[in-house]
């Protein structure tokens, strides 16, 4: 049992040492936490520890091999001035490169064919690397027989993926566009997503992970542009991911391939090449269903997934030059089941939302985002909530820069709700 002076006390120490610009001091708090001492475990922990403290009472459970803390009727205040100290990228420890997304997309899958002899990649041209070039090498080093080419058949694709997952191999299909996902539709709702309900719990095949480029890419048109997250945001029994990032796109996609149920990971293409970071070689998760708040702000609150992050970062950066305004920027990373309590506590706070997605505006995710926080943050509000998002039209191909929800369509309805 910790009292509150004491609390106060360690927490006063922790953060005097966290200031300091030495490893050392970080590693001693690390152990005083008992963080474990493996990057992914040491990610994780953190992950639950920044959860227990919106918590005033609560249980916390280790990895097997730690310790379980209890701390009951106070906050963990040493935990909460760690976590306000130290950057989420310096958890991430041990060998890193630079990575762009694609990238980190095969050090993803490099990672599961390593640790898991039961992984099979397939899909059209995965063989030979894939159209991006997100399976490159995997094929020589571990053999044609976990990974390989299907025939031109998606409905085929998930189907031999549903059957594999059911066996007990871990499955990761390629649909080569997601705008060619829709053949599998009736595969991917009423078969993988419902096949635990239907059997009781006797069956599934949660070791199932399609994955899929998304999204525009500057000169797609309308068969290689589409963002089709919100037809599976209506299926109960899968997952809908979608990174913004290299570190988000190979901890998410690390994490959709361990899930225990089917999951969609959409990866917006237009990023293959665009985002570089530094990325853990190592395998590491993030945790599903939690949004991240990218930029703390007090006036508005900016919604957004994939690609559409780096267009709001912008729009952000100009309402705080240009009006004074201070953004709050949410990246949702999972789209079903979505992190509500994120978003509405942030809204609770700003009283004002902005959702912008490069999918059409009627039945677009936005709606139900926008749905949810009408009805659980209505006295909150102080403008009507603002949608910014692609339109009803099949998607262009000399008028995608017209079509597409850019900083300037987004700054002009930041500076509606504000004048509101």
């Amino acid at each position: 049992m910790f009292s509150n002076s004491l609390l106060r006390v360690g927490s006063k120490l922790i953060g005097l040492l966290l200031t300091r610009k030495r490893p050392l001091y970080h590693s001693w708090v690390a152990e005083l936490l008992w963080l474990p001492s493996r990057p992914e475990d040491r990610l994780s922990s953190w992950l639950r520890f920044k959860d227990m403290t919106h918590r005033s009472c609560c249980r916390v459970s280790y990895h097997p091999q730690q310790l379980s803390i209890k701390v009951v009727n106070a906050r963990f205040f040493v935990w909460w001035q760690f976590n306000r100290s130290i950057k989420f990228s310096q958890l991430l420890v041990g060998p890193t490169a630079k990575m762009n997304l694609f990238q980190s997309v095969t050090s993803a899958l490099d990672n599961t064919l390593a640790s898991d002899p039961t992984a099979v990649i397939f899909g059209e041209d995965v063989a030979f690397g894939g159209v991006f070039r997100c399976t490159v090498g995997l094929r020589d080093k571990y053999g044609k027989d976990r990974v390989f080419n299907t025939p031109l058949c998606e409905q085929g694709i998930v189907g031999f993926g549903i059957g594999a997952a059911v066996a007990g191999a871990t499955a990761i299909a390629e649909i080569q566009f997601a705008d060619y996902i829709y053949p599998a539709f009736d595969q991917i709702v009423n078969e993988a997503a419902k096949y635990r309900y239907r059997s009781g719990n006797l069956f599934d095949c949660g070791n199932l992970t399609i994955r899929a480029p998304w999204g525009c890419v500057g000169h797609g048109s309308l068969y290689h542009s589409q963002s089709p997250e919100a037809f599976f945001a209506h299926c109960p029994g899968i997952k809908v991911v979608i990174p913004r990032g290299p570190v988000q796109c190979k901890g998410l996609l690390l994490s959709c391939i361990a899930d225990q149920n089917p999951c969609i990971f959409f990866e917006p293409k237009i990023l293959y090449r665009a985002a570089v970071e530094q990325v853990p070689t190592e395998a590491y998760t993030i945790p599903l269903s939690q949004a991240e708040v990218i930029q703390e702000g007090s006036d508005v609150t900016l919604v957004a997934w994939g690609t559409q992050i780096h267009v709001l970062r912008e729009v952000a950066n100009m309402a705080q030059e240009k009006l004074g305004v201070s953004c709050e920027l949410i990246d949702l990373q999972t789209i079903l089941p979505w992190d509500t309590e994120t978003v509405c506590k942030s809204v609770a706070k700003t009283g004002r939302l902005l959702i912008s997605h490069e999918a059409p505006i009627t039945g677009g995710f936005a709606a139900e985002i926008s749905s949810t926080v009408q009805e659980e943050c209505f006295l909150n509000l102080e403008a009507p909530i603002a949608r910014v998002c692609g339109y009803d039209t099949p998607f262009p191909h000399i008028f995608e820069p017209f079509y597409i929800p850019d900083k300037w369509k987004c700054f002009d309805a930041v500076k509606k709700l504000i004048s509101y």
